[in-house]
């Protein structure tokens, strides 16, 4: 997150906003499941709207911060990994150690975004020897133009691709009817809105950026940004966490108020 050793602090505090935005999002979905309140889905689905803006916030970001880090790849395989402990207990701890079901995530942000940072760090090379307004150009192409893939389509619904028999091309998209995840980030198609933001990163690493990126606007968005993994590792079980003692206070509330 750093350009000219100096830290800038915009993306950190994009992030932020982002990763706040997402927990904010997650928590009207806790409602629902754990008090069993309706308009907690309600409100889900509305702001389901509005939540791919602050993805591509946070998945442009990534993109760029792939251009300051030493080492992508390694960075990638950590994201990756955490990716895969989420997989573990979501689809295994929870469902049979607490009983909890229907949140299984198989393939979510963290295995996307570790997987673009893989690839990314494999073709840095590549990235480095193209113009970056030429680059940022096909990656949007690209993004558009395979951004239906989940519904089993291409070129803005031109290309219809068949059911497939199997889910084991569901990292890249492709899925049968049978696959399910509470969080799902396919590679294609935001590999290519990574990759616009590696590209959008040649200019952040030259230091280009108004001198009031670089300043610290506010300390607790900053903070969240520069702590994202773990807060979108732990968001989960303190909403849950929460809700849980809130509705273990209500029963008990309405006991003693009964007897």
């Amino acid at each position: 997150m750093k350009a000219d050793n100096q830290r800038i602090e915009l993306l950190d505090e994009l992030r932020g906003f982002a990763i706040i935005a997402m927990i904010v999002h997650h928590f009207f979905l806790d409602v629902g499941d754990v008090l069993g309140l309706e308009w907690g889905y309600t409100i889900f689905n509305r702001l389901c709207t509005v939540q791919p803006i602050f993805w591509a916030i946070f998945i442009i970001i990534s993109g760029i911060c792939s251009r300051l880090s030493r080492n992508t790849i390694k960075r990638g395989a950590i994201v990756l990994g955490a990716g895969m402990a989420v997989t573990l207990v979501t689809a295994v701890i929870m469902p049979k150690l607490l009983g909890i079901y229907n949140a299984e995530i198989y393939f979510g942000i963290l295995h996307c975004l570790g997987s673009c940072m893989i690839i990314t760090g494999l073709a840095m090379p590549l990235i480095k020897r193209t113009n970056a307004k030429i680059g940022v150009f096909i990656c949007i192409i690209l993004f558009a133009s395979t951004y239906g893939i989940n519904s089993g389509e291409l070129l803005f619904g031109l290309i219809k691709l068949p059911a497939p028999s199997s889910n084991l091309l569901m990292p890249l998209g492709i899925f049968n009817d049978s696959f399910e995840s509470a969080d799902y980030f396919s590679i294609i198609p935001w590999l290519f809105m990574f990759l616009a933001g590696a590209f959008i990163g040649e200019y952040v690493k030259d230091g280009r950026l108004p001198k009031w990126a670089y300043k610290k606007h506010s300390r607790s968005l900053a903070f969240v940004g520069r702590n994202s993994l773990w807060f979108y590792l732990g968001h989960q079980a303190v909403l849950y966490a929460i809700l849980y003692a809130f509705l273990e206070g209500v029963k008990i509330y309405c006991k003693i108020k009964l007897s």
